[in-house]
């Protein structure tokens, strides 16, 4: 005789909460399904106003997504870039801002594209530029650094006349001045493993390559100091006859410290006339 088939009570209502669960459960309704563009929009920035970066990105993209032709879509390309900025995700950045650079090459607003792609960039390596952590600075790398100047420049050279060129100008000096500070470290790192041939060619590269900048007095020091160290006592005494001239003539310049980001992409609203629907 077979025996009877029967499960435990407990069993047996976990799977009808499980049944029912699929019905009463299931995935959660898209309650934007059916919204406007436009309310799309205000509601992604006003999660962009709270700081609920996440939320604004799901719903700048679902706009992007349903309605990719309209002045809106484009206005979230821009912010959606700022969210993903600000949510700590520099790469989904990036991709964002140059997406909307190669679609409207032309746009005035495109000059706020190139400025948030140099933000992106110049605040990935700050800590290398502007803290220097006391770790072995011949292993940190200006890559970033590099880029946001490339950036910056692009956005100077293409959109000269607007409010963010001026800024990324000062940014550039600013990322001059740090790589230019990221090769003296490099002639002193040699110096203190007695490497004095490297440390004398960095530092000679920084005064050839980077004139006019801070790092330029130390990369004298570190050339007097190399060229002393290999025995090479003229190369020093013309080290110290240059750094002693530029010391009396003023001309060791200082790092300009006034950097304030420019505002988000909610002031290219106006651009877009967005407030009038």
């Amino acid at each position: 005789m077979s025996r009877p088939y029967w499960l435990p009570l407990a069993a047996l209502l976990a799977l009808a909460f499980t049944l029912q669960g699929c019905s009463v459960f299931g995935k959660e309704e898209d309650k934007t399904r059916d919204w406007s563009a436009q309310k799309l929009f205000v509601e992604a920035t006003d999660a962009m106003s709270e700081s609920d970066y996440e939320r604004a990105i799901d719903l700048y993209e679902k706009l992007e997504a349903r309605y990719p032709f309209g002045k809106y879509a484009m206005q979230a390309q821009l912010n959606v870039a700022y969210a993903y900025y600000r949510y700590l995700e520099p790469e989904s950045a990036i991709a964002a801002t140059e997406r909307f650079i190669n679609l409207y090459p032309n746009n005035p607003a495109t000059a706020y594209a190139l400025y948030l792609k140099g933000l992106v960039n110049f605040n990935r390596n700050l800590s290398f530029m502007d803290r220097f952590i006391p770790t072995d600075q011949a292993q940190r790398d200006p890559g970033a650094s590099v880029d946001a100047y490339k950036d910056f420049a692009e956005l100077v050279r293409r959109f000269p006349d607007t409010e963010y060129a001026e800024d990324a100008r000062k940014r550039m000096i600013y990322l001059r001045n740090n790589l230019a500070r990221h090769e003296a470290q490099v002639a002193r790192y040699y110096i203190d493993r007695g490497a004095y041939a490297a440390a004398a060619n960095r530092a000679k590269y920084v005064v050839e390559n980077y004139q006019r900048t801070p790092a330029v007095k130390d990369a004298l020091v570190a050339m007097i100091i190399a060229y002393e160290k290999l025995g090479l006592p003229e190369l020093a005494r013309d080290a110290e006859r240059v750094l002693a001239l530029n010391e009396a003539q003023g001309n060791f310049v200082t790092d300009p410290r006034d950097l304030e980001e420019k505002s988000w992409s909610g002031d290219v609203w106006d651009y877009f006339g967005l407030d009038k629907n």
